[in-house]
């Protein structure tokens, strides 16, 4: 039962995260080890997460209302792909044993630190290939989302920036509103079906939503690399204490 600090706790990892995922990706990182860490099993804390920090990416998208102009076709085309992932994932979350789930939650989140750190290598390979290959990419990492979720918006980053030719701003747009898509179709999954902490995924839910609205704001002004290596360093630790 979640009391006293701990909801402050929860409602901080649960602005942080929102404005991570605006800025960069990654705020999963911070919010899933808070909900661990107030006592919720990882199962439980994974469906919960992915409950809280949907209005963060629907902040976020808000805030970024400029910059999607004039990617319809792009959100049409990879909307679809990504919401068909995303229930794949979450399928499989809910009816795979928690054990196997408690099993991979360490190397999963290692997994998203390593996409994050690499993301500047993945850019600049940036020449155009197919959109058969993107699409089966962006379908693979919502898929991953749907099942675990920390990390997504920084694959999603890295695969569109390998794929299409844009200014950045404008790929962490997409980005956002495709980890959306991802987020709602996997909340409302668990929402049914999931042991959803409800408490603890409104308060983060709450919070999340002015984080992610704020953290565009500091996407368009703070230096990159900052962020991101702060993320990875935070998230190793994460992973390490699991492990041990």
């Amino acid at each position: 039962m979640v009391h006293g600090a701990q909801w402050l706790l929860l409602a901080g990892a649960g602005f942080l995260a929102g404005a991570i995922n605006a800025a960069a990706g990654g705020g999963s990182l911070v919010s899933f080890p808070a909900l661990l860490a107030v006592g919720y099993a990882p199962v439980a804390a994974n469906v919960t997460n992915l409950v809280a920090l949907l209005p963060g990416y629907a902040g976020g998208s808000l805030a970024y209302r400029r910059e999607l102009r004039g990617q319809g076709e792009r959100v049409r085309l990879l909307g679809a792909t990504t919401a068909a992932g995303a229930g794949a994932g979450t399928a499989l979350l809910l009816i795979g044993p928690e054990h196997l789930f408690r099993t991979l939650a360490p190397w999963l989140i290692l997994v998203a630190c390593a996409a994050l750190a690499a993301r500047p290598l993945v850019r600049a390979q940036g020449e155009r290939r197919s959109q058969r290959s993107l699409l089966a990419l962006v379908a693979a990492g919502a898929l991953y989302g749907g099942y675990f979720g920390a990390g997504l918006g920084i694959m999603l980053l890295a695969i569109l920036g390998a794929f299409l030719p844009d200014d950045l701003q404008r790929l962490n747009a997409l980005k956002g509103l495709l980890s959306l898509v991802v987020a709602v179709v996997s909340a409302i999954v668990v929402a049914i079906f999931g042991p959803v902490a409800w408490g603890a995924a409104l308060v983060m839910a709450a919070s999340s939503l002015v984080g992610g609205h704020l953290g565009v704001g500091l996407a368009r002004r703070l230096d990159e690399r900052v962020l991101r290596w702060a993320v990875v360093v935070y998230g190793v630790g994460v992973a390490v204490a699991l492990l041990v």
